[in-house]
């Protein structure tokens, strides 16, 4: 016997029509338009800068023709000589003045923080002054039996300079080195003389390696600053690349284009330790960073790589 599903009441199953699938989300991106009135003006600024020095009365000529000057490149050869022994002395002056300011004994720690409140405090041109006029008070040298003479044939314009950078410099990076200490945890000192290591030790094999991720970016901004630094010496008599670029301005009366050359050689300088500090900065971060950040190279390889992809289109 069948039974009339129509006449029982129920209702027949009936094939649901296919679900068509979602749009796509249409993603409007917020326009920024505060960035292009800012990158129109800026081109517009940079613009108006270059057709300025442009339409001024340079020899532009002049710079590429003294750019490998035998005094040129004797002024670029003293110059990075003296920002290598400058920062040699402030670095391991230094490392001693922190290392003295964190002493528990009082009269090294008053002597230290007394050293770097007078050389932070007063101006490194004022030090290189100082250093250089002190034969008006000094007539002599006499450190015994070891060493005299004549002030003015011992303080010389080279070691005026480095001392007035170097022993200026010590006070910074004493600061940074004892900023670089600290960063350090107490647990390691305490874990190491539990072991038995001395106080020189522990600060050899413990503290310094692991100070150095904190001491290594502000050091390499210090020894950029000091490749500019030392450019006051030629107040002194000291003759570096600005000094020696002045001298060719005056005597071919292009004094412009000199100072546009030096700063062309400075930049060249800065930007090459700039990469050097990159790199530095980046070895001394692998045991703190779970990735490396990319090199400059791998940045470009990159972007050509996304390039090459958005050109070819994406299916």
């Amino acid at each position: 016997m069948t039974t009339d599903i129509s006449k029982s009441g129920g209702s027949a199953p009936k094939d649901e029509p296919p679900r068509s699938a979602p749009e796509a989300i249409k993603a409007i991106p917020v326009r920024h338009y505060g960035r292009y009135v800012a990158a129109v003006l800026a081109i517009g600024a940079f613009a108006a800068i270059v057709l300025a020095f442009a339409n001024g009365d340079i020899n532009w000529g002049a710079i590429p023709d003294n750019f490998f000057d035998e005094r040129i490149v004797k002024g670029v050869r003293e110059t990075l000589i003296l920002t290598v022994l400058s920062m040699l002395i402030g670095v391991v002056g230094g490392i001693v003045l922190s290392v003295m300011r964190l002493s528990k004994n009082p009269v090294t720690s008053s002597i230290a923080w007394f050293y770097i409140w007078f050389f932070r405090g007063t101006p490194v041109l004022v030090q290189l002054f100082i250093w250089f006029n002190l034969g008006f008070v000094f007539e002599y040298i006499n450190l015994g039996p070891v060493y005299k003479d004549e002030w003015s044939d011992f303080m010389t314009p080279f070691l005026t300079a480095l001392l007035g950078l170097g022993l200026n410099e010590a006070a910074y990076m004493a600061e940074i080195c004892r900023a670089g200490l600290l960063s350090v945890d107490e647990g390691q000192t305490e874990a190491s003389q539990a072991l038995g290591m001395s106080h020189s030790k522990t600060l050899r094999r413990i503290i310094i390696p692991q100070a150095m991720r904190v001491i290594v970016p502000p050091t390499g901004n210090e020894v950029i600053n000091m490749l500019k630094t030392t450019s006051l010496v030629a107040a002194v008599q000291y003759y570096e690349l600005l000094r020696y670029a002045q001298d060719i301005g005056t005597s071919s009366g292009a004094t412009v284009e000199a100072l546009l050359l030096a700063a062309t050689w400075y930049l060249i300088m800065t930007s090459i330790l700039s990469v050097g500090q990159y790199y530095l900065e980046r070895y001394y971060a692998r045991g703190s960073s779970r990735s490396l950040p990319d090199t400059p190279w791998q940045k470009i390889k990159a972007n050509m790589l996304s390039l090459g992809n958005r050109s070819g289109g994406v299916r």
